[in-house]
Parts: structure tokens; sequence; C-alpha cells
């Protein structure tokens, strides 16, 4: 199974951006590796949460596009809310 999620580069950081993103049902994500500068993203959290739920989703080469590049990316951690079925956050890999 292919994954492929739409992601915006996000430009203000922090711990209040990302409330205000969580708070409009999205969530921060970065994407780093292969000695390339990290990129802190956006995702829109209702498609990747139902994608997450699908085992193959850990394992699989995901395909991010981010402003219109195509990325090819592992997860390499994801935090999820306490007691909400909520992801938090994803770390990406480049693959």
């Amino acid at each position: 199974m292919s994954f492929t999620f739409e992601a915006q580069v996000r430009s203000d950081l922090g711990k209040g951006a990302s409330r205000r993103l969580r708070h409009a049902n999205k969530f921060p994500a970065v994407i780093y590796g292969k000695g390339e500068e990290a990129i802190s993203i956006e995702l829109d959290h209702d498609t990747v949460n139902n994608a997450q739920r699908n085992e193959e989703f850990f394992s699989s080469v995901i395909t991010l596009v981010v402003d219109g590049t195509e990325m090819a990316v592992t997860v390499k951690a994801m935090q999820r809310h306490a007691f909400k079925p909520k992801v938090q956050h994803i770390d990406f890999i480049r693959a």
C-alpha cells in the first residue's frame, strides 16, 4: 500500500504555533536526514490519523508533497496524545 500526503512548510514555529495548528485540525512534523537541512511541515490530522491505523504505515515509504515537491520518507517517531486518539507530532526521515 502506498501513502501520499500533502504538506505545507511551517514558517511559524514554537509551542504556541503548534497549539494553533492542532486546534485547526493539523499537526506539526519534521523531515530530516541524508545530510540535508531539516524541514518543519504541517499535515492534516484526519488523513494521517486514518492512514496510521494501518500497520504498513510505519514500515512503508511515504510520499510527502511539500509545496509541490515530492519527498520519499519513512516514519522515525510518532507522538500521540496521552488519552485522546490524536497525533501530536511525527518525525520523518528521508528514504
